[in-house]
């Protein structure tokens, strides 16, 4: 997975999860595509690659998008870690500020380093 298509699937599972919360799910419920746990899944370990990445043109700016994607990766992996992923468990995930943090420094980064794949 490279940068571009970190963001796509951190992006993308927000996206998702927002479906699903407003679902009023009490229980989880694996789709075709494994639902909302192989979401949260591919999003984490695109937060893996966007916090290894490299890329002296963000400077500092990178450090902080680190920051931000280990603080959403750690909420990430909490629900992960409960054995039913309930749609109010991700609306609180949701209103997370760390993870609102997290996608607003991705769309800066994503624009101003033209990185995300056409």
């Amino acid at each position: 997975m490279n940068l571009g298509e970190a963001i796509d699937a951190v992006e993308e599972t927000y996206e998702f999860m927002l479906a699903y919360a407003a679902q009023g799910r009490r229980t989880e419920d694996a789709d075709a595509t494994g639902g909302i746990r192989a979401s949260l899944k591919r999003a984490d370990a695109g937060l893996a690659v966007i916090a290894d990445s490299a890329l002296p043109e963000a400077g500092s700016f990178l450090d902080v998008v680190r920051g931000d994607a280990g603080k959403a990766s750690a909420a990430i992996r909490l629900v992960l870690t409960q054995p039913n992923i309930s749609s109010q468990l991700i609306d609180n995930l949701n209103a997370s500020i760390h993870l609102r943090a997290l996608l607003t420094d991705l769309f800066l980064l994503d624009e101003a380093l033209k990185i995300h794949p056409a």
